[in-house]
Protein backbone atom coordinates (compact mmCIF):
# COMPACT_ATOMS: atom_id res chain seq x y z
CA UNK A 1 0.00 0.00 0.00
CA UNK A 2 1.19 3.35 -0.94
CA UNK A 3 2.58 5.19 2.15
CA UNK A 4 2.34 8.72 0.16
CA UNK A 5 0.38 10.76 -1.58
CA UNK A 6 -2.69 8.39 -0.89
CA UNK A 7 -5.60 7.53 0.55
CA UNK A 8 -7.77 4.84 1.58
CA UNK A 9 -10.08 3.47 -1.05
CA UNK A 10 -12.31 2.62 1.70
CA UNK A 11 -12.94 4.30 4.55
CA UNK A 12 -13.64 1.42 7.58
CA UNK A 13 -14.91 2.55 10.55
CA UNK A 14 -12.83 1.86 13.76
CA UNK A 15 -13.92 1.44 17.39
CA UNK A 16 -11.23 0.65 19.48
CA UNK A 17 -13.44 -0.10 22.34
CA UNK A 18 -15.71 -3.12 20.47
CA UNK A 19 -14.66 -5.88 18.51
CA UNK A 20 -14.50 -5.71 14.99
CA UNK A 21 -17.11 -6.28 12.32
CA UNK A 22 -16.83 -9.45 10.64
CA UNK A 23 -16.04 -7.98 6.85
CA UNK A 24 -13.09 -6.72 8.61
CA UNK A 25 -9.34 -7.57 7.02
CA UNK A 26 -6.74 -10.09 8.72
CA UNK A 27 -5.87 -9.50 11.35
CA UNK A 28 -2.92 -11.18 13.04
CA UNK A 29 -5.00 -13.56 15.22
CA UNK A 30 -6.45 -15.20 12.17
CA UNK A 31 -2.61 -16.25 12.02
CA UNK A 32 -1.98 -18.03 15.59
CA UNK A 33 1.65 -18.04 15.51
CA UNK A 34 1.99 -14.34 14.35
CA UNK A 35 -0.13 -13.83 16.90
CA UNK A 36 1.37 -15.25 19.97
CA UNK A 37 5.07 -13.85 18.78
CA UNK A 38 4.08 -10.09 18.60
CA UNK A 39 1.47 -10.00 20.91
CA UNK A 40 1.51 -10.00 25.16
CA UNK A 41 -1.37 -9.14 27.66
CA UNK A 42 0.19 -6.27 28.98
CA UNK A 43 -0.51 -3.01 29.95
CA UNK A 44 0.66 -0.02 28.73
CA UNK A 45 3.07 2.69 30.72
CA UNK A 46 1.41 4.82 32.72
CA UNK A 47 2.75 8.20 31.22
CA UNK A 48 0.53 10.65 33.99
CA UNK A 49 1.37 10.34 36.98
CA UNK A 50 4.46 12.67 38.80
CA UNK A 51 6.08 14.46 36.24
CA UNK A 52 8.81 16.97 37.34
CA UNK A 53 9.84 19.31 34.42
CA UNK A 54 11.74 22.30 34.51
CA UNK A 55 9.52 24.71 32.76
CA UNK A 56 6.94 26.06 34.41
CA UNK A 57 4.14 28.86 32.77
CA UNK A 58 5.82 31.91 31.89
CA UNK A 59 9.21 30.15 31.36
CA UNK A 60 10.94 30.15 28.29
CA UNK A 61 9.86 26.61 26.94
CA UNK A 62 12.21 24.26 25.13
CA UNK A 63 10.27 22.69 21.79
CA UNK A 64 11.82 19.74 19.91
CA UNK A 65 9.80 19.51 16.60
CA UNK A 66 9.97 16.05 14.70
CA UNK A 67 9.21 16.57 10.75
CA UNK A 68 9.98 14.57 7.53
CA UNK A 69 10.70 18.13 5.96
CA UNK A 70 11.29 21.91 6.57
CA UNK A 71 11.06 24.72 3.94
CA UNK A 72 13.75 25.93 3.08
CA UNK A 73 15.87 23.17 3.53
CA UNK A 74 13.40 20.11 2.33
CA UNK A 75 9.94 20.58 0.75
CA UNK A 76 7.52 18.27 -1.18
CA UNK A 77 4.68 20.43 0.26
CA UNK A 78 2.36 22.30 2.50
CA UNK A 79 3.51 20.37 5.18
CA UNK A 80 7.80 22.03 4.99
CA UNK A 81 6.10 25.60 5.10
CA UNK A 82 3.98 25.11 8.41
CA UNK A 83 7.35 23.30 10.18
CA UNK A 84 9.84 25.89 8.55
CA UNK A 85 7.29 29.11 9.39
CA UNK A 86 6.00 27.73 13.19
CA UNK A 87 9.16 27.95 14.99
CA UNK A 88 9.95 31.26 13.79
CA UNK A 89 6.37 32.58 15.31
CA UNK A 90 6.88 30.78 18.78
CA UNK A 91 9.80 32.69 19.67
CA UNK A 92 7.50 35.61 20.03
CA UNK A 93 5.71 33.61 22.52
CA UNK A 94 8.60 32.40 24.57
CA UNK A 95 8.97 29.23 22.93
CA UNK A 96 12.36 28.11 21.57
CA UNK A 97 12.32 24.92 18.87
CA UNK A 98 14.97 22.50 17.94
CA UNK A 99 13.68 21.23 14.67
CA UNK A 100 14.66 17.36 14.39
CA UNK A 101 14.58 16.37 10.64
CA UNK A 102 16.45 13.32 8.24
CA UNK A 103 19.70 14.29 6.86
CA UNK A 104 18.77 13.75 2.97
CA UNK A 105 21.35 14.71 0.53
CA UNK A 106 22.14 18.01 0.37
CA UNK A 107 20.15 19.30 3.08
CA UNK A 108 23.83 19.41 5.64
CA UNK A 109 25.70 22.20 3.28
CA UNK A 110 22.53 24.62 3.64
CA UNK A 111 23.19 25.01 7.81
CA UNK A 112 25.45 27.14 9.05
CA UNK A 113 27.77 26.02 12.41
CA UNK A 114 27.62 22.53 11.83
CA UNK A 115 28.71 20.52 14.55
CA UNK A 116 28.49 16.65 15.80
CA UNK A 117 26.13 16.43 18.61
CA UNK A 118 26.05 12.68 18.92
CA UNK A 119 26.50 9.16 17.35
CA UNK A 120 23.13 6.10 17.81
CA UNK A 121 22.64 2.82 17.00
CA UNK A 122 19.29 2.58 15.87
CA UNK A 123 16.96 -0.27 14.38
CA UNK A 124 20.42 -1.91 12.96
CA UNK A 125 21.70 1.27 11.87
CA UNK A 126 24.70 3.65 12.78
CA UNK A 127 23.32 7.36 12.52
CA UNK A 128 24.86 10.69 13.80
CA UNK A 129 23.33 13.80 15.18
CA UNK A 130 23.97 16.94 13.58
CA UNK A 131 23.58 20.38 15.12
CA UNK A 132 23.24 23.57 13.14
CA UNK A 133 21.31 26.47 12.46
CA UNK A 134 19.72 28.24 9.51
CA UNK A 135 18.19 31.86 9.09
CA UNK A 136 18.11 32.11 12.88
CA UNK A 137 16.75 28.93 13.63
CA UNK A 138 18.45 25.63 14.77
CA UNK A 139 18.09 22.22 13.50
CA UNK A 140 18.63 18.71 14.11
CA UNK A 141 19.93 16.50 11.42
CA UNK A 142 19.66 12.85 11.51
CA UNK A 143 22.36 11.35 9.22
CA UNK A 144 22.28 7.90 7.92
CA UNK A 145 23.74 7.40 4.44
CA UNK A 146 21.89 3.91 4.07
CA UNK A 147 18.86 5.28 4.72
CA UNK A 148 18.63 9.17 3.76
CA UNK A 149 20.82 10.08 1.16
CA UNK A 150 19.08 9.06 -2.25
CA UNK A 151 18.48 10.05 -5.64
CA UNK A 152 15.09 10.42 -5.24
CA UNK A 153 12.58 12.54 -3.23
CA UNK A 154 12.11 12.47 1.10
CA UNK A 155 9.76 9.83 0.52
CA UNK A 156 9.36 8.40 -3.58
CA UNK A 157 12.41 7.30 -5.54
CA UNK A 158 13.35 8.56 -9.30
CA UNK A 159 10.45 6.46 -10.77
CA UNK A 160 7.55 8.23 -8.09
CA UNK A 161 7.41 5.16 -6.13
CA UNK A 162 7.53 4.39 -2.06
CA UNK A 163 10.93 3.37 -0.96
CA UNK A 164 9.95 -0.11 0.41
CA UNK A 165 12.05 0.70 3.50
CA UNK A 166 10.27 3.76 4.70
CA UNK A 167 8.49 1.86 7.88
CA UNK A 168 12.23 1.72 9.24
CA UNK A 169 13.34 5.07 7.76
CA UNK A 170 11.01 6.98 9.46
CA UNK A 171 10.70 4.28 12.51
CA UNK A 172 14.58 5.51 13.13
CA UNK A 173 13.71 8.99 13.00
CA UNK A 174 11.01 8.56 15.52
CA UNK A 175 13.23 6.58 17.88
CA UNK A 176 15.97 9.21 17.26
CA UNK A 177 13.63 11.71 18.32
CA UNK A 178 12.85 9.58 21.56
CA UNK A 179 16.70 9.60 22.35
CA UNK A 180 16.89 13.12 21.99
CA UNK A 181 14.33 13.87 24.65
CA UNK A 182 15.55 11.24 26.85
CA UNK A 183 18.79 14.00 26.69
CA UNK A 184 21.70 11.98 24.66
CA UNK A 185 22.52 15.57 24.07
CA UNK A 186 23.38 15.99 27.50
CA UNK A 187 23.15 19.86 27.44
CA UNK A 188 19.63 20.29 26.11
CA UNK A 189 16.35 18.34 26.80
CA UNK A 190 12.97 19.38 25.31
CA UNK A 191 9.96 20.14 27.37
CA UNK A 192 7.27 19.17 24.74
CA UNK A 193 8.05 16.84 21.82
CA UNK A 194 5.70 18.26 19.00
CA UNK A 195 5.78 15.68 15.98
CA UNK A 196 4.27 15.59 12.53
CA UNK A 197 1.73 13.26 10.31
CA UNK A 198 2.61 9.45 10.36
CA UNK A 199 6.27 10.12 9.91
CA UNK A 200 6.90 11.01 13.05
CA UNK A 201 3.92 9.76 14.73
CA UNK A 202 6.01 6.72 15.95
CA UNK A 203 8.19 9.06 18.54
CA UNK A 204 4.56 9.17 20.82
CA UNK A 205 5.09 5.30 21.38
CA UNK A 206 8.85 4.88 21.83
CA UNK A 207 8.40 7.71 24.55
CA UNK A 208 5.94 5.90 26.28
CA UNK A 209 7.63 2.32 26.07
CA UNK A 210 11.22 3.96 27.62
CA UNK A 211 9.05 5.18 30.10
CA UNK A 212 9.82 9.02 29.12
CA UNK A 213 7.17 11.62 30.26
CA UNK A 214 7.88 14.40 27.78
CA UNK A 215 4.35 15.31 26.62
CA UNK A 216 3.77 14.95 23.08
CA UNK A 217 1.84 17.13 20.57
CA UNK A 218 0.92 15.26 17.60
CA UNK A 219 -0.35 18.04 14.40
CA UNK A 220 -2.41 15.77 11.65
CA UNK A 221 -1.54 18.23 8.68
CA UNK A 222 -3.30 15.38 6.23
CA UNK A 223 -5.38 12.31 7.98
CA UNK A 224 -5.38 10.19 4.46
CA UNK A 225 -1.58 9.61 5.31
CA UNK A 226 -1.30 6.98 7.92
CA UNK A 227 2.08 5.08 7.68
CA UNK A 228 -0.06 1.91 6.90
CA UNK A 229 3.12 -1.43 6.92
CA UNK A 230 2.47 -4.80 7.14
CA UNK A 231 2.63 -6.52 10.73
CA UNK A 232 5.49 -8.26 9.81
CA UNK A 233 8.19 -5.86 10.41
CA UNK A 234 6.46 -5.27 14.07
CA UNK A 235 8.80 -7.19 15.16
CA UNK A 236 11.77 -5.18 13.70
CA UNK A 237 10.59 -1.73 15.13
CA UNK A 238 12.12 -2.61 18.62
CA UNK A 239 9.14 -1.51 20.54
CA UNK A 240 7.64 -3.98 23.26
CA UNK A 241 5.20 -6.78 21.73
CA UNK A 242 2.69 -5.11 23.70
CA UNK A 243 1.98 -2.37 21.57
CA UNK A 244 0.70 -4.58 18.50
CA UNK A 245 -2.67 -4.46 19.86
CA UNK A 246 -5.96 -2.49 18.66
CA UNK A 247 -5.82 -0.17 20.79
CA UNK A 248 -2.47 1.48 19.86
CA UNK A 249 -0.85 0.07 16.48
CA UNK A 250 -2.69 -2.58 14.96
CA UNK A 251 -4.46 -1.52 11.87
CA UNK A 252 -6.94 -4.13 10.13
CA UNK A 253 -4.10 -6.53 10.24
CA UNK A 254 -1.55 -4.53 9.22
CA UNK A 255 0.15 -1.65 11.71
CA UNK A 256 -0.46 2.14 11.64
CA UNK A 257 2.19 4.38 12.74
CA UNK A 258 -0.39 7.32 12.83
CA UNK A 259 -2.42 5.58 15.00
CA UNK A 260 -0.13 4.92 17.40
CA UNK A 261 0.73 8.78 17.58
CA UNK A 262 -3.60 9.07 18.14
CA UNK A 263 -3.54 6.52 20.56
CA UNK A 264 -0.46 7.77 22.60
CA UNK A 265 0.05 11.79 22.29
CA UNK A 266 -1.11 13.70 25.03
CA UNK A 267 -2.45 16.28 22.55
CA UNK A 268 -3.62 15.90 18.73
CA UNK A 269 -3.90 18.74 16.41
CA UNK A 270 -5.27 19.27 12.97
CA UNK A 271 -4.65 22.72 10.94
CA UNK A 272 -7.81 23.74 10.85
CA UNK A 273 -11.18 23.54 13.97
CA UNK A 274 -13.24 22.16 10.40
CA UNK A 275 -11.55 19.80 9.42
CA UNK A 276 -10.78 18.60 13.23
CA UNK A 277 -14.40 18.32 13.28
CA UNK A 278 -14.55 16.49 10.10
CA UNK A 279 -11.94 13.73 10.85
CA UNK A 280 -14.40 12.57 13.45
CA UNK A 281 -16.85 11.53 10.84
CA UNK A 282 -17.16 8.26 8.46
CA UNK A 283 -16.89 10.40 5.43
CA UNK A 284 -13.81 12.04 6.21
CA UNK A 285 -12.58 9.70 9.12
CA UNK A 286 -10.50 7.81 6.93
CA UNK A 287 -11.25 4.46 9.24
CA UNK A 288 -9.79 6.71 11.91
CA UNK A 289 -12.74 8.33 13.25
CA UNK A 290 -13.95 5.66 16.06
CA UNK A 291 -10.25 5.96 17.29
CA UNK A 292 -10.03 9.59 17.06
CA UNK A 293 -13.96 10.21 18.81
CA UNK A 294 -12.37 8.32 21.77
CA UNK A 295 -9.73 11.31 22.32
CA UNK A 296 -12.10 14.17 21.21
CA UNK A 297 -11.51 15.78 24.59
CA UNK A 298 -8.07 16.13 23.02
CA UNK A 299 -8.57 16.76 19.90
CA UNK A 300 -7.28 20.53 18.90
CA UNK A 301 -7.72 22.68 15.72
CA UNK A 302 -5.24 25.43 15.12
CA UNK A 303 -5.51 26.90 11.69
CA UNK A 304 -2.22 27.47 9.78
CA UNK A 305 -1.09 31.07 9.23
CA UNK A 306 1.39 31.41 6.61
CA UNK A 307 5.12 33.15 6.59
CA UNK A 308 4.01 36.90 6.00
CA UNK A 309 7.85 38.03 5.36
CA UNK A 310 8.42 35.17 2.73
CA UNK A 311 5.45 35.67 0.68
CA UNK A 312 4.91 39.62 0.59
CA UNK A 313 3.96 41.15 -2.59
CA UNK A 314 5.74 44.27 -1.42
CA UNK A 315 9.57 42.72 -1.11
CA UNK A 316 9.28 39.31 -3.05
CA UNK A 317 12.45 39.02 -5.06
CA UNK A 318 10.56 36.23 -7.10
CA UNK A 319 8.53 38.52 -8.71
CA UNK A 320 8.86 41.10 -11.90
CA UNK A 321 6.88 43.49 -10.19
CA UNK A 322 6.17 44.23 -6.23
CA UNK A 323 3.54 45.80 -4.96
CA UNK A 324 0.86 46.19 -2.31
CA UNK A 325 -2.87 47.10 -1.43
CA UNK A 326 -2.27 50.85 -2.94
CA UNK A 327 -0.58 49.55 -5.85
CA UNK A 328 -2.19 47.01 -6.92
CA UNK A 329 -2.52 48.09 -10.67
CA UNK A 330 1.25 46.79 -10.86
CA UNK A 331 0.10 43.22 -10.84
CA UNK A 332 -0.13 44.08 -14.65
CA UNK A 333 3.45 43.17 -15.04
CA UNK A 334 3.34 40.20 -13.02
CA UNK A 335 0.11 39.22 -15.10
CA UNK A 336 2.34 39.50 -18.75
CA UNK A 337 4.90 37.61 -17.04
CA UNK A 338 2.94 34.90 -16.49
CA UNK A 339 1.41 34.94 -19.99
CA UNK A 340 4.86 34.92 -21.31
CA UNK A 341 6.22 32.18 -18.76
CA UNK A 342 3.60 29.89 -19.61
CA UNK A 343 2.88 30.23 -22.92
CA UNK A 344 -0.56 31.71 -23.06
CA UNK A 345 -2.24 33.98 -25.16
CA UNK A 346 -3.04 37.76 -24.42
CA UNK A 347 -7.01 38.51 -25.18
CA UNK A 348 -7.32 40.45 -22.49
CA UNK A 349 -9.12 37.59 -20.59
CA UNK A 350 -8.68 36.84 -16.53
CA UNK A 351 -5.99 33.87 -15.96
CA UNK A 352 -7.37 30.85 -13.86
CA UNK A 353 -4.61 28.99 -12.04
CA UNK A 354 -4.41 25.33 -10.12
CA UNK A 355 -1.37 25.60 -8.12
CA UNK A 356 -1.44 21.91 -6.14
CA UNK A 357 -0.67 17.99 -6.11
CA UNK A 358 -2.57 16.62 -8.82
CA UNK A 359 -4.85 14.25 -7.51
CA UNK A 360 -8.07 13.07 -6.51
CA UNK A 361 -8.07 14.84 -3.02
CA UNK A 362 -7.31 17.72 -5.02
CA UNK A 363 -10.90 17.63 -7.11
CA UNK A 364 -8.12 17.88 -10.08
CA UNK A 365 -10.78 15.55 -12.45
CA UNK A 366 -13.42 18.40 -11.21
CA UNK A 367 -11.37 20.74 -13.66
CA UNK A 368 -12.17 18.53 -16.84
CA UNK A 369 -15.91 19.18 -17.54
CA UNK A 370 -15.62 23.26 -16.81
CA UNK A 371 -12.47 23.81 -18.54
CA UNK A 372 -14.57 24.14 -21.72
CA UNK A 373 -17.24 26.74 -19.81
CA UNK A 374 -13.82 28.96 -19.35
CA UNK A 375 -12.16 29.36 -22.84
CA UNK A 376 -15.44 29.89 -24.24
CA UNK A 377 -16.12 33.03 -21.58
CA UNK A 378 -12.68 33.98 -23.09
CA UNK A 379 -10.41 33.18 -19.83
CA UNK A 380 -7.04 31.30 -19.84
CA UNK A 381 -6.45 28.21 -16.94
CA UNK A 382 -2.75 27.15 -15.74
CA UNK A 383 -2.70 23.59 -14.13
CA UNK A 384 0.49 23.64 -12.28
CA UNK A 385 2.34 20.99 -9.89
CA UNK A 386 2.71 17.03 -9.26
CA UNK A 387 0.70 14.36 -8.91
CA UNK A 388 -1.03 11.47 -10.41
CA UNK A 389 -0.81 10.30 -13.92
CA UNK A 390 -4.42 9.45 -14.54
CA UNK A 391 -5.67 13.25 -13.29
CA UNK A 392 -2.75 14.84 -15.72
CA UNK A 393 -3.56 12.99 -18.56
CA UNK A 394 -7.00 14.81 -20.01
CA UNK A 395 -6.05 18.07 -18.78
CA UNK A 396 -3.07 17.48 -21.26
CA UNK A 397 -5.40 16.24 -23.49
CA UNK A 398 -7.51 19.86 -23.17
CA UNK A 399 -3.90 21.99 -23.06
CA UNK A 400 -3.58 20.49 -26.96
CA UNK A 401 -6.79 21.50 -27.96
CA UNK A 402 -6.97 24.33 -26.65
CA UNK A 403 -3.14 25.62 -27.07
CA UNK A 404 -2.23 29.11 -25.90
CA UNK A 405 -5.54 28.97 -23.85
CA UNK A 406 -4.97 26.21 -21.28
CA UNK A 407 -1.51 25.17 -19.92
CA UNK A 408 -0.41 22.03 -17.79
CA UNK A 409 2.78 22.10 -16.39
CA UNK A 410 4.17 19.80 -14.50
CA UNK A 411 6.84 20.22 -11.90
CA UNK A 412 7.16 22.17 -8.74
CA UNK A 413 9.49 25.48 -8.05
CA UNK A 414 8.87 28.33 -5.18
CA UNK A 415 9.70 30.97 -7.84
CA UNK A 416 7.07 29.96 -10.04
CA UNK A 417 4.52 29.51 -7.04
CA UNK A 418 5.01 33.26 -6.17
CA UNK A 419 5.17 33.93 -9.98
CA UNK A 420 1.56 32.69 -10.47
CA UNK A 421 -0.07 34.27 -7.04
CA UNK A 422 1.31 37.81 -7.97
CA UNK A 423 -0.10 37.22 -11.60
CA UNK A 424 -2.87 35.11 -11.90
CA UNK A 425 -6.42 36.96 -11.54
CA UNK A 426 -7.86 33.79 -9.83
CA UNK A 427 -6.99 30.73 -8.13
CA UNK A 428 -8.99 27.15 -8.44
CA UNK A 429 -8.81 25.08 -4.93
CA UNK A 430 -11.74 22.02 -5.89
CA UNK A 431 -10.40 20.15 -3.45
CA UNK A 432 -12.85 17.21 -2.02
CA UNK A 433 -11.49 17.86 1.22
CA UNK A 434 -8.66 20.17 2.91
CA UNK A 435 -7.46 20.33 6.36
CA UNK A 436 -6.11 23.72 6.17
CA UNK A 437 -4.47 25.00 2.86
CA UNK A 438 -2.38 27.18 2.15
CA UNK A 439 -2.14 28.19 -1.39
CA UNK A 440 -5.65 30.38 -0.69
CA UNK A 441 -4.05 32.06 2.12
CA UNK A 442 -1.12 33.16 -0.50
CA UNK A 443 -3.72 33.90 -3.23
CA UNK A 444 -5.38 36.53 -0.44
CA UNK A 445 -2.08 37.93 0.56
CA UNK A 446 -1.21 38.38 -3.37
CA UNK A 447 -4.79 39.44 -4.62
CA UNK A 448 -5.91 36.87 -6.48
CA UNK A 449 -8.99 35.44 -5.95
CA UNK A 450 -9.63 32.25 -4.79
CA UNK A 451 -12.51 30.11 -5.81
CA UNK A 452 -12.26 26.72 -2.87
CA UNK A 453 -14.69 24.07 -2.16
CA UNK A 454 -16.70 24.62 1.37
CA UNK A 455 -14.40 22.21 3.11
CA UNK A 456 -12.08 21.78 6.02
CA UNK A 457 -9.87 25.08 6.65
CA UNK A 458 -10.66 26.47 2.77
CA UNK A 459 -14.00 27.52 4.46
CA UNK A 460 -12.80 28.73 7.30
CA UNK A 461 -10.52 31.08 5.85
CA UNK A 462 -12.02 32.78 2.53
CA UNK A 463 -15.95 34.41 2.89
CA UNK A 464 -17.82 34.04 -0.16
CA UNK A 465 -18.71 37.00 -2.27
CA UNK A 466 -22.13 37.55 -1.78
CA UNK A 467 -23.95 40.46 -1.31
CA UNK A 468 -24.05 40.66 2.32
CA UNK A 469 -20.56 40.38 2.78
CA UNK A 470 -19.26 42.77 -0.50
CA UNK A 471 -21.85 45.01 1.50
CA UNK A 472 -20.07 44.77 5.09
CA UNK A 473 -16.78 44.57 2.90
CA UNK A 474 -15.38 41.55 4.17
CA UNK A 475 -15.63 39.59 1.08
CA UNK A 476 -12.40 37.52 -0.11
CA UNK A 477 -13.35 35.16 -2.82
CA UNK A 478 -15.50 32.62 -3.67
CA UNK A 479 -17.15 28.81 -2.12
CA UNK A 480 -18.90 26.38 -3.82
CA UNK A 481 -20.26 22.63 -2.65
CA UNK A 482 -17.20 20.28 -2.47
CA UNK A 483 -17.48 17.27 -5.24
CA UNK A 484 -19.98 19.02 -7.00
CA UNK A 485 -19.19 20.36 -10.86
CA UNK A 486 -22.12 22.28 -11.43
CA UNK A 487 -21.59 24.57 -8.33
CA UNK A 488 -18.33 24.74 -8.99
CA UNK A 489 -18.78 25.81 -12.70
CA UNK A 490 -21.73 28.49 -10.98
CA UNK A 491 -18.64 29.79 -8.49
CA UNK A 492 -16.18 30.34 -11.77
CA UNK A 493 -18.96 32.10 -13.59
CA UNK A 494 -19.87 34.56 -10.76
CA UNK A 495 -15.94 35.56 -10.41
CA UNK A 496 -16.11 35.97 -14.19
CA UNK A 497 -18.73 38.14 -13.80
CA UNK A 498 -17.01 39.89 -11.14
CA UNK A 499 -13.62 39.94 -12.72
CA UNK A 500 -15.43 42.17 -15.87
CA UNK A 501 -16.89 44.89 -13.19
CA UNK A 502 -13.69 46.16 -12.37
CA UNK A 503 -14.59 48.50 -9.54
CA UNK A 504 -16.55 45.37 -7.62
CA UNK A 505 -12.80 43.67 -8.61
CA UNK A 506 -10.42 45.72 -7.08
CA UNK A 507 -12.42 45.93 -3.76
CA UNK A 508 -12.63 42.34 -3.56
CA UNK A 509 -8.78 42.49 -4.58
CA UNK A 510 -7.97 45.30 -1.47
CA UNK A 511 -10.77 43.12 1.05
CA UNK A 512 -8.26 39.90 0.03
CA UNK A 513 -4.79 41.36 0.30
CA UNK A 514 -5.74 43.05 4.02
CA UNK A 515 -7.05 39.19 5.12
CA UNK A 516 -4.28 38.55 8.13
CA UNK A 517 -3.22 35.22 8.27
CA UNK A 518 0.14 35.53 10.01
CA UNK A 519 1.91 32.80 12.17
CA UNK A 520 1.48 34.91 15.20
CA UNK A 521 -2.60 34.02 16.22
CA UNK A 522 -1.33 29.95 15.86
CA UNK A 523 1.37 30.64 17.41
CA UNK A 524 0.13 32.12 20.47
CA UNK A 525 -2.59 29.27 20.59
CA UNK A 526 0.21 26.24 20.64
CA UNK A 527 2.14 28.18 22.95
CA UNK A 528 -0.82 28.05 25.41
CA UNK A 529 -1.44 24.52 24.51
CA UNK A 530 2.22 23.47 25.58
CA UNK A 531 2.12 25.92 28.81
CA UNK A 532 -1.46 24.17 29.84
CA UNK A 533 0.62 20.70 28.96
CA UNK A 534 3.50 21.57 31.15
CA UNK A 535 1.05 23.02 34.12
CA UNK A 536 -1.41 19.84 34.14
CA UNK A 537 1.26 17.61 34.35
CA UNK A 538 3.45 19.09 36.99
CA UNK A 539 -0.15 18.90 38.84
CA UNK A 540 -0.03 14.83 37.70
CA UNK A 541 -3.46 15.57 36.62
CA UNK A 542 -2.65 15.83 32.98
Amino acid sequence: MKTTDQFPLTAHVFDPLTPRASTRMNTSADDPALHARLTQPQEIKDTTAGLQLRSSVGQQLAILSVSSEVFPLIKTGGLADVTGALPKALKGHGVSTITLLPGYRGVREKLQRVQQAATLFILGEHATLVRGEFDGDSFLLLECPALYERDGGPYVDVHGEDYRDNWKRFAVLSKAAAEVAAGILQDWKPDIVHIHDWQTALTAAYLNDMGLRTPTVLTIHNLAFQGQFAAQIFPALGLSPRYFDRRFMEYYGDISFLKAGIALSEVITTVSPTYAREILTPELGMGMDGLLSTRRNNLRGIVNGIDQELWNPATDPYIPAQYGVTSVEKRRSNRSAVGQRFGLIENGGPILSVVSRLTWQKGIDLLQPVIPGIVDRGAKLIVYGQGEGAMIAPLVDFARRYAGRVVVHVGFNEPDAHLLHSGSDIVLQPSRFEPCGLTQLYALRYGAIPIVARTGGLAETIIDANEAAMEAKVATGFQFQPGSVEDFYHAIDRALSAFEHQPFWRQLQAQAMKANFSWNRSARQYSTLYRSLIASRNRGTG
